[in-house]
């Protein structure tokens, strides 16, 4: 059984994501999600989330895509791969955050793992960036 990983923060779901889940799950016969937790999140991208992880994570569970949804580490964004240990790591097409040092993570963790990059769907209507600046305008 092949396990497919794929990371992000997942504040607003939106058809991009959906299509990232079944991209990301035609590689193998497992797909873990990893939803980043509130202060990296916020860190990375300035700030804060709309809904808290436990929210995200729990969104997410309802997608049946995901066969698990879990919660990353709050120091170490590479551990959940020592703990899971995937056959592939799936990148969303846009994704740069953690993806600089993930090929020395792997090779520390002695794991062999295949890491792809998925396509774009839409991005320029679809992208929670996009959305969540269109939620803001109109609120």
């Amino acid at each position: 059984m092949k396990t497919v990983m794929i990371f992000g923060t997942f504040d607003i779901v939106h058809f991009g994501h959906i299509h990232m889940f079944e991209e990301a799950k035609a590689y193998g016969d497992r797909l873990v999600v990893v939803v980043a937790r509130d202060a990296n999140a916020e860190k990375i991208k300035g700030m804060a989330p709309f809904h808290s992880e436990k929210e995200r994570k729990g969104l997410l569970t309802y997608i049946s895509l995901a066969d698990e949804v879990v919660l990353g580490d709050k120091n170490d964004p590479y551990k959940i791969i020592s703990h899971i240990k995937p056959d592939i790591i799936a990148l969303g097409y846009d994704q740069k955050v953690f993806v600089d040092k993930l090929v020395h993570a792997i090779s520390d963790f002695k794991l062999e793992i295949r890491i792809v990059r998925l396509s774009a769907w839409k991005p320029e209507k679809f992208k929670t960036s996009k959305i969540r600046r269109y939620i803001e305008k109109v609120t």
